[in-house]
């Protein structure tokens, strides 16, 4: 995974801006001796905005951008000029990227759809100036609000790959056969388990000039779920599939008990995935005829879809092709909205080499115009809406 461009889990430092503090300006003309106070406000700190972007399919430029920081709010001056808002820094991800705390693995937001945007941190407010605390019994108020502090936090960004088919199997169950030869996608292909190192997209064509997506995802193995293997990292990836298509092969041993072993180690990662429809395809069949093909139907599932199928002579993928479609069109599968509860990032769901990242020292700017000791005054705090935290859009 090292050489690898497909990056979906990443670490990053983000900072909003500080508000800049306001003005603590008296005006000052000919003739007019005692102007009066007429600091003006300072300005809002930049938000960390989050955007998605459908061209996207990697998180590879934030392995080399590890801090996102907004800029500052500038102070007010004289006559009751405002200061400038700070620069708002947006980040785009790919659609279905889900963000994470990176102390406490708590789920926060996620971005599922072309040019959404959601409002990871908030900005500081920026502090008023003197002329707002002026009053009958106080002429020359000679203090001002500093802005409010930036907010810093680490974030944990974890890429889902958004398809309508998700291939889950062994390794060398044939997956990685399938997809290169329904669709255009060329994975790797070896005789040796986990030729397929990171998952592969493929766009599969239908009937009618209609197609759907497929993804392929790593092989699993028993106890993936616990941090076994390959499977465990990219689990991940199917989470947002609306079929979950099951490959065993032909020759093996226990077709039944190898079913049972892969979606026990999906439930275990995501109870959710149990609810997904899904259909089995019974792979490498080219050399099986119709007495053994019944044998083996015997010892399947009841209640659970099945096709015989063979990438290399073509036997059933039509039929494959037809029951994905119709479980993909299925009305049970296009509720809306379709809502997924993230499972939170605990020590089993996380990446090591990303966690132990340390980032480096990098100490915020000092505001040589803020005004210490001075807290927000509570009628001006009143006006403010409490901030609901990531995807407020205030």
């Amino acid at each position: 995974m090292a050489e690898s461009n497909f990056i979906d889990y990443v670490k990053i430092l983000c900072r909003s801006g500080k508000g800049g503090a306001g003005s603590r300006h008296f005006y000052r003309a000919k003739y007019i001796p005692k102007g009066g106070p007429d600091g003006g406000d300072g300005g809002r700190g930049g938000h960390i905005i989050l955007r998605g972007n459908k061209n996207m399919w990697t998180l590879l430029p934030l392995k080399y951008q590890r801090h996102v920081f907004a800029g500052n709010g500038q102070s007010g001056s004289g006559n009751r000029s405002f200061g400038k808002d700070g620069e708002d820094k947006i980040i785009e991800v790919p659609c279905g990227t889900v963000v994470f705390d990176a102390e406490t693995g708590d789920f926060l937001c996620e971005v599922t759809e072309d040019g959404e945007e959601i409002k990871l941190l908030r900005g500081g407010r920026g502090g008023l100036g003197n002329w707002h605390f002026k009053s009958a019994t106080n002429q020359t108020p000679r203090y001002a609000q500093p802005g409010e502090p930036a907010i810093e936090k680490s974030v944990i960004l974890e890429l889902k790959l958004l398809a309508d088919v998700g291939l889950v199997g062994f390794p060398n169950a044939g997956k990685s056969t399938l997809l290169s030869s329904i669709s255009a996608a060329r994975p790797k292909i070896a005789d040796y388990p986990f030729t397929t190192m990171e998952p592969q997209l493929g766009i599969v064509s239908y009937r009618d000039n209609r197609s759907f997506v497929m993804a392929d995802i790593p092989g699993i193995i028993e106890g993936a779920s616990e941090g076994k293997g390959l499977g465990l990292r990219f689990l991940r990836h199917i989470e947002r599939n609306a079929v979950l298509l099951f490959m065993i092969p032909a020759d093996a041993n226990d077709i039944r008990k190898e079913y049972d072993i892969l979606l026990n180690e999906l439930t275990r990662f995501n109870p959710e995935l149990a609810d997904k429809r899904r259909v089995l395809a019974i792979s490498k069949c080219d050399m099986l005829d119709d007495e053994l093909m019944a044998e083996i139907e015997s010892e399947l599932p009841e209640d659970l879809p099945h096709v015989f199928i063979s990438s290399v002579s073509g036997l059933g993928i039509t039929r494959l092709k037809d029951m994905l479609w119709e479980a993909i069109t299925d009305e049970a599968n296009r509720i809306e909205p379709a809502t997924i509860t993230h499972r939170r990032l605990d020590g089993h769901h996380r990446v090591r080499e990303e966690d132990e990242f340390i980032f480096e020292n990098t100490p915020q700017e000092t505001d040589d115009d803020m005004t210490p000791g001075e807290d927000w005054d509570e009628e001006w705090d009143d006006e403010w809406e409490d901030y609901d935290g990531p995807g407020d859009d205030r």
